[in-house]
């Protein structure tokens, strides 16, 4: 019985060689373009990505070289001049340019700046807010209904500039003789969660200083 089983294992195992080469001619293609497909998307993203790099690297010179020329109203255009790829770039060049601007003096072309960046829909909160934070702290837009507005966007529980936009309003209700809501504000703010030790102590200065209590009576 050996010798038969031996023909039949041999024949099963040609049948089995014969199924599975007609299996590779009819689908190997397959496993190819599955191969090829995964080897040139590992390609493509390590381009990506090095274009990106490349990118950044461009970017970064570019505003390196302008924030080092002498003349502020040169290195403001310079830095402007700056062409950004990335909505992050676009923020980092907005705030960059109106800083430039506010050193040669031409405070309207940078509020202009800070405007744009801060009406961007695409750019990311973090950034907008920071461009309305910065225009506030340099003089708002002249109008003081818009500017009690943005001071009132800043404020809104869980933005990201809360603590420094009550600050604002604290100060901004003191120049209009409005102690009583300049000392509630400060009081609110010495009770934030994650205020800085230096700002708490900021606004605790000034609550005293009004004559006033820092806890409520």
């Amino acid at each position: 019985m050996a010798n038969p089983d031996s023909f039949i294992d041999e024949v099963t195992e040609e049948v089995r060689r014969d199924r599975l080469y007609g299996l590779v001619r009819r689908w190997g293609w397959v496993a190819v373009l599955a191969v090829l497909l995964i080897v040139g998307g590992a390609a493509w993203t390590e381009w990506r990505a090095a274009q990106a790099r490349d990118a950044a690297a461009r970017f970064g010179d570019a505003i390196l070289a302008a924030s080092q020329l002498q003349d502020p109203g040169a290195r403001a255009e310079a830095v402007a001049d700056v062409v950004p790829v990335t909505d992050g770039q676009a923020a980092i060049a907005a705030l960059l340019t109106a800083a430039t601007r506010l050193e040669a003096e031409q405070s309207p072309e940078a509020a202009a700046s800070l405007l744009s960046l801060a009406d961007a829909a695409e750019v990311p909160l973090r950034y907008r807010h920071l461009a309305l934070l910065k225009l506030s702290l340099n003089g708002g837009t002249g109008d003081a209904v818009r500017d009690a507005s943005i001071l009132e966007e800043l404020a809104a529980p869980g933005a990201p500039f809360r603590p420094l936009a009550l600050e604002q309003q604290a100060l901004a209700a003191l120049q209009a003789g409005d102690e009583a809501t300049a000392v509630t504000l400060l009081r609110l703010l010495t009770q934030e969660a994650g205020v800085s030790d230096a700002l708490r102590r900021r606004a605790l200065q000034v609550i005293v200083a009004l004559g006033a209590s820092a806890e409520p009576v």
